[in-house]
């Protein structure tokens, strides 16, 4: 209702349409004052004529507390009560079910639209008497609009920002002759809003389809692949050809963001333990890089200081760190790779051992967990290639 409001508050123009647009508001609105229409049935069905009324006994079906017991729940009202809800439930017209339901906002949004249709139709030089008898009727809409929204034929009361919207426009219509700075907002800014809105909106539409339908620029040296001239049996060639091309260029590969990094370190000693060690674990291809951060937390030289790894599984250390001469509270970096000969899980444990004066001490590292999910990724291949790898490896077999 609000943008039909709206609509109708903006685009009636000439008198005739302004009429048909007030005839219709008031069939979807019903009769007005609203208040002594709802009061005059609420007396046609007896409410609250009696100081002393039956109590009315409501209750509901047994319902299953938490115990597993069983409880029903009865309340007791008013007779008059009872007589205000069903005045409430009756059937109404739209706007003003609406408005009885608690929609103020819908109500200030009819505020403002009567104010631009009274505010246009004077403008337009029609028949005095009519004109006031229109304005008449629209300041009455808006007051009976704020008396129901304080009664208590509403659900919820009128809130203080539409009551304070109804009152500007009541107060506009009443003074309309006096103020014409206050006409100009409502018939050319409120309309002059809208239409830069709407440029704004279509220009972002305009920006996001030249986005989408950009092409991409081709260079004029760019292979040209034909299946059709490829060899019999080897119809995957064009994909290993630009499978081949993009590993070259790197085009496939995936930056690594500061947040994937650092959820892949894995701390190895304590921060209480002299000397402090974290790795940071790379897995690429068939290859783990391990780049292991060693601080000395202490007040004197660590010599001699070696980092040692072991492997449990089908892992294979390439190469083993050399030793190094630590500083008091002076760190170093240490790079070694790791060798991964089958997709099974593997776990990297070790140590670092130092000298300081004439005692060596040693430092036991955490097991670092190699996942066999970190080296596999997604593939696509034929069922031809399917079913020769499912034979080829004996999955099958080892299923069973």
């Amino acid at each position: 209702y609000r943008g039909a409001l709206w609509i109708v508050g903006e685009y009636c123009a000439q008198p005739s349409d302004i009429e048909d647009a007030f005839v219709q508001i008031r069939k979807v609105i019903g009769e007005i004052p609203i208040l002594a229409a709802e009061q005059r049935l609420l007396d046609a069905a007896g409410g609250d004529v009696q100081p002393e009324e039956p109590l009315v006994k409501t209750g509901g079906a047994p319902k299953v507390l938490e115990d597993g017991t069983y409880a029903t729940e009865t309340a007791l009202s008013s007779a008059a009560a009872a007589r205000l809800e069903a005045v409430k439930k009756a059937s109404k017209p739209p706007l003003r079910a609406l408005l009885l339901n608690g929609d103020f906002y819908t109500g200030s949004v009819l505020a403002s639209t009567l104010s631009k249709l009274i505010l246009r139709y004077n403008q337009s030089g029609a028949n005095a008497k009519k004109a006031h008898a229109i304005r008449a009727e629209a300041m009455l809409m808006m007051t009976s609009i704020i008396r129901v929204g304080q009664s208590k034929f509403v659900t919820v009361p009128i809130d203080e920002d539409s009551q304070e919207r109804i009152m500007n426009c009541i107060r506009v219509l009443s003074e309309m002759s006096l103020n014409r700075s206050v006409n100009e907002v409502f018939l050319l800014d409120t309309k002059a809003a809208y239409a830069k809105m709407v440029a704004t909106e279509e220009k972002k539409a305009q920006e996001k389809r030249e986005k989408e339908s950009k092409v991409k620029a081709v260079q004029v040296d760019d292979v040209f692949s034909f299946r059709q001239f490829s060899k019999k049996g080897i119809s995957d060639a064009t994909e290993d050809y630009e499978l081949d091309v993009s590993r070259a260029t790197g085009s496939n590969d995936v930056v690594d963001d500061i947040a994937s990094n650092l959820s892949s370190v894995i701390q190895l000693t304590g921060f209480s333990d002299p000397v402090y060690a974290e790795a940071y674990v790379k897995v690429h291809g068939f290859d783990i890089l391990l780049d292991v951060l060693i601080v000395n937390q202490t007040t004197t030289t660590m010599q001699n200081l070696c980092l040692e790894f072991a492997t449990l599984g089908d892992l294979k250390l390439v190469e083993r760190p050399s030793t190094h001469t630590l500083g008091p509270h002076s760190f170093h970096s240490v790079k070694t790779s790791i060798k991964v000969s089958s997709t099974e899980s593997g776990v990297i444990f070790g140590n670092i051992i130092w000298e300081s004066g004439t005692t060596e001490t040693c430092v036991v590292l955490s097991d670092i967990h190699i996942d066999i999910m970190d080296y596999i990724k997604p593939a696509t291949c034929t069922e031809t290639q399917f079913r020769s790898m499912w034979t080829e490896f004996e999955w099958e077999n080892r299923v069973n």
